[in-house]
């Protein structure tokens, strides 16, 4: 049976939808499991990895603003996950650290979606690689999402605004 264009239309919304599901229903374990957001939990391991690190180096990792990075570390601090220390070096910056309650929300916490996104990636040869970014990059442009907000965090919806980011 050959496929026709409409079968494909229908074909690529249908696994679109796939991957929207997956992010909302992973996000949705993760707030269950360990009450926090794919980009809270992305932050949290961040900030662990480094010791501690500026709100602005965040926003530079994660590829959002530094406001998204603010509500993010807002949230965490009201938690008693991470702290917000002065920097010893310069008094004009702040530095975030995790506490001992955020270490151990990140051992309960389930292997997040992008780390298993981003070892089947590695998995693939550089030219799988390279023609799978050329195609999700267009499908980004086709729906007009050249300019929102994101960072590399599978997640639907819940950086801070979801919307256009003011650059």
């Amino acid at each position: 049976m050959e496929t026709t264009p409409r079968d494909r239309t229908d074909e690529s919304l249908i696994a679109l939808r796939r991957i929207l599901r997956a992010t909302e229903l992973y996000a949705r374990d993760l707030a269950r499991g360990v009450k926090l957001t794919p980009a809270q939990l992305r932050v949290l391991q961040i900030v662990d990895q480094s010791d501690s690190v500026t709100p602005k180096a965040l926003a530079g990792q994660m590829g959002v603003s530094q406001a998204t990075v603010t509500a993010l570390v807002d949230k965490l601090v009201a938690q008693g996950l991470v702290r917000r220390l002065p920097s010893e070096t310069d008094r004009r910056q702040t530095n975030v650290v995790v506490t001992a309650q955020g270490h151990g929300r990140l051992r309960d916490a389930p292997d997040p979606l992008q780390q298993r996104y981003v070892r089947a990636f590695g998995q693939l040869a550089d030219w799988e690689q390279a023609q799978l970014v050329a195609s999700l990059e267009r499908v980004a442009d086709m729906l007009d999402a050249q300019d929102i907000d994101a960072s590399p965090v599978l997640a639907a919806g819940e950086l801070h605004g979801g919307g256009r980011s003011p650059e």
